[in-house]
């Protein structure tokens, strides 16, 4: 499995989790099966709201889901449209989150919850 989780920086599994998606500075990949992690710089973190791209930076990853702090509905509808899973993250490191993603304890980011972790609406 191919999880994506927004970062603050490039410190692959001791990242510390950005708390919002669009907005990261970078995206760390980690594969679970391969026991490897990707960093991607994203390049879309500086826009206004509602606009942003973050997907661009993540064409032809081929991840499977997405753990973040928060998202917007556009973005959840966006990843849902490609077969993408959110899921909600508790504060901590890319180490932590995966190891909680990993004993199915987040909880699923839909349209209707979307963006609710950090007080958007």
């Amino acid at each position: 499995m191919r999880v994506c989780i927004p970062t603050e920086n490039k410190e692959g599994l001791n990242a510390k989790v950005h708390g919002h998606f669009g907005s990261a500075p970078y995206f760390t990949i980690v594969d679970t099966e391969k026991d490897s992690v990707e960093i991607i710089d994203n390049a879309n973190q500086h826009h206004s709201h509602g606009m942003c791209q973050p997907m661009n930076a993540l064409m032809g990853k081929k991840i499977d889901v997405v753990v973040t702090g928060g998202m917007g509905g556009r973005a959840v509808q966006k990843l849902s449209e490609g077969g993408i899973k959110a899921y909600g993250a508790i504060p901590g490191t890319v180490a932590d989150i995966v190891s909680q993603f990993t004993k199915g304890g987040l909880e699923e980011i839909t349209a209707q919850n979307a963006c609710a972790q950090h007080g958007c609406h």
